[in-house]
């Protein structure tokens, strides 16, 4: 029996769709779909920091709610998006079963379903899939399924849309009763596992030397200019770490007697399935010189005290970090210096975040809504032609629980 839909179903005659942004951080997504053409009608996160930063930069209502509350009241809105936080199950960090943030990928799906939103989008680390043996999965797509969903779930890496930096990530995109677009590749780059794969025909993605190309020497003292765009000075061992790496060397081609403790202990670890155990996130880099010519690796919260500059023996500037998150020089974070690397490097880029809202906005302006039952439309788990023990678990319990839709086969390879 087909499902009811939303009504004002009609998108190609509303001027402006309207998007909420759970989880919102610095405002990656929003920021995206903002200029996309959507209007932001809330934002929500319980960081001081992240409501401040998106108040003052996307002038949105941005607040602190508790989504648990049984009496929650939202503004009507087209598209509801967000990013539950990671730290759960990222491999940047200590992988904690049970840890209480992963439930919010439950609270998510069950807003979603609540609310019913004519499309939503979801956006979590590549982690997320292999988490606590696929139940993080399963608990995102049973309620949006049940509530009427078709959903792609597909991982892909931002320097195929243009980031400059090879980021990982899973986007899950849903419509209520009908099929949605989702973004094709729009570049190609090279220097990470399946980066390539997004297309030869493609024009390669930024570099992080195009990407900081324009900066102006950055300065001894903050705030710099553009803001954050301040040195931090390296001194005694850490300086001389620098000092010994070439571009794209990490920890491990340092001599053993500069190892960093914390290193030391997770260097010789083995994983035996590709999937990092409990207590340990992915292989360990450590600090790394970055390379001029390639992509950055993925900015994350620790970037500035990890990633040392190509050519200067410091690490990453805050605003060099958001130069490689493509925010714009404009946009201005608050908070401590730490606070604002950590919004910096949990943000979805915002130029990822466009492509997106530009499918999405595709989607809503070419919806043929028929009531269609929910569904799993597609499942791409990973950018390799190989996949983990772990991994192949997680797909055959995916597959065994949302079967191909009728009349379609399920899309389990790269993009195609």
């Amino acid at each position: 029996m087909p499902l009811p839909h939303p009504p004002n179903l009609d998108w190609s005659t509303q001027s402006r769709p309207s998007v909420i942004d759970f989880f919102a951080g610095a405002g990656g997504l929003s920021l995206g779909f903002a200029r996309a053409g959507f209007r932001v009608e809330m934002a929500v996160d319980n960081c001081a920091a992240a409501v401040e930063t998106h108040r003052w930069n996307l002038g949105a209502p941005a607040r602190d709610l508790d989504l648990s509350a049984g009496n929650l009241v939202l503004p009507s809105a087209t598209v509801i998006v967000g990013g539950p936080p990671c730290q759960g199950f990222s491999s940047a960090g200590q992988r904690k079963q049970g840890d209480k943030r992963n439930t919010l990928v439950s609270r998510f799906a069950r807003l979603v379903a609540q609310f019913r939103p004519a499309m939503f989008v979801f956006e979590n680390v590549e982690g997320f899939i292999t988490a606590e043996g696929g139940s993080r999965v399963m608990e995102l797509l049973e309620p949006l399924v049940v509530a009427g969903y078709r959903i792609h779930l597909r991982k892909g890496n931002a320097a195929n849309f243009g980031v400059p930096q090879h980021r990982k990530r899973v986007i899950a995109i849903g419509a209520l009763g009908w099929d949605p677009h989702f973004p094709e590749p729009t570049h190609t780059a090279y220097g990470a596992p399946g980066a390539r794969l997004g297309g030869f025909h493609l024009p390669p993605t930024p570099t992080l030397g195009e990407a900081l190309a324009n900066l102006p020497l950055a300065s001894e003292v903050g705030p710099g200019e553009p803001e954050d765009h301040y040195r931090v000075p390296l001194e005694g061992r850490d300086l001389e770490r620098a000092r010994m790496l070439r571009p794209g060397q990490t920890m491990k081609d340092l001599p053993e007697s500069y190892w960093h403790d914390s290193y030391r202990r997770r260097a010789f670890r083995r994983v035996m399935d590709g999937t990092p155990t409990e207590r340990r996130g992915g292989a360990p880099a450590g600090i790394r010189r970055l390379r001029l010519e390639e992509p950055s690796k993925a900015i994350t919260g620790a970037a500035r005290n990890e990633f040392v500059h190509p050519r200067e023996d410091r690490c990453l500037t805050v605003r060099e970090c958001a130069r490689l998150q493509t925010f714009p020089d404009r946009f201005r974070f608050f908070g401590s210096a730490s606070e604002r690397m950590q919004l910096i490097g949990n943000a979805v880029p915002p130029r990822l975040a466009s492509k997106i809202a530009d499918s999405v906005l595709q989607s809503l302006q070419s919806a043929k809504i028929r009531g269609e039952p929910g569904a799993l439309l597609s499942f791409v788990p990973t950018l390799s032609n190989g996949m983990s023990p772990a991994l192949e678990k997680v797909v055959r319990e995916v597959r065994s629980r949302y079967p191909e839709p009728a009349g379609r086969r399920m899309q389990l390879s790269l993009w195609s």
